[in-house]
């Protein structure tokens, strides 16, 4: 489980350079070099809300941090890119299933990458 792994420091370690490595040498099979972006515009961030999350929990992941905390920060992008912004339930359906599609695909590029690339991130 993320707990266990979470308890770990050396899993942690690992896992977290291995994240940076295969963001930063472009192992993701996604469009461009996404994670290099500077978030300037609100229309760009809305954008990129995925690659955002994805780097508030790369920043937080560290040995002992507590499950609560990863979850919390992504609840805050949720709630400040999502739920916010929506100004009626048909807006909100569509903001929120944009992202999760988005994130699905980004997850899966960065499962796929790390197993051809760094299996003992799995270990």
């Amino acid at each position: 489980t993320m707990r266990t792994v979470l308890t770990s420091n050396s899993k942690v370690t690992v896992l977290r350079s291995d994240l940076h490595a295969v963001i930063d040498q472009g192992f993701l099979d996604v469009p461009g070099n996404l994670f290099q972006k500077k978030f300037r515009s609100p229309e760009e961030l809305q954008s990129d809300i995925e690659l955002k999350c994805l780097n508030d929990l790369m920043s937080l992941l560290a040995p002992s941090t507590d499950i609560r905390v990863l979850l919390n920060c992504v609840s805050s992008n949720l709630q400040a890119f999502i739920i916010q912004p929506s100004r009626s339930k048909e807006e909100f359906r569509k903001l929120a299933s944009d992202f999760q599609l988005r994130w699905n695909f980004l997850l899966s590029a960065v499962s796929k990458a790390l197993t051809l690339n760094y299996a003992d991130s799995f270990g």
